[in-house]
């Protein structure tokens, strides 16, 4: 049990980056799954390509339910529950083994989508180093 006295602790500023990358991806997703919903044929399901791997053929329920996901990983990060923590490290590990088909296929030719699958993998295996960090896995650990 925690002491009264102690204060809380802060969230490290690592942390609340990657909740905020968590937040904007899960808006982005729910703006377009809400805007397929309301007017079918206005957006295409290949907006959501690059972060739902496939998944965006499943239509904008799909959508909406990957937003919920984000948003659920994000808040539970700025809360510092642990289960956040392993959560977004499981799916940038996902997302990862996801883009290398796409930076294969893309380097064959030296396409532009190379810059753009290289930059995920990179961001993504960025968070995962970030968050197996001895400090953070402290910042997550209940007293």
């Amino acid at each position: 049990m925690a002491d009264a006295s102690k204060p809380p602790s802060s969230i490290p500023i690592g942390v609340a980056a990657i909740a905020t990358l968590f937040f904007l991806a899960a808006t982005y997703l729910g703006l377009i799954g809400l805007l397929m919903l309301a007017s079918p044929g206005t957006a295409s399901m290949a907006l959501g390509a690059p972060l739902l791997s496939g998944l965006e053929l499943a239509g904008p329920y799909m959508f909406l339910l990957m937003a919920g996901v984000g948003v659920l990983i994000g808040w539970g990060l700025l809360r510092l529950n642990n289960w956040a923590r392993r959560a977004a490290i499981a799916l940038g590990f996902i997302g990862v083994v996801m883009l290398v088909p796409a930076v294969s296929a893309a380097a064959v030719d030296f396409r532009a989508s190379l810059l753009w699958a290289g930059l995920g993998i990179i961001v993504r295996v960025m968070i995962v180093r970030y968050l197996y960090q001895e400090p953070v896995k402290r910042a997550f650990a209940k007293d």
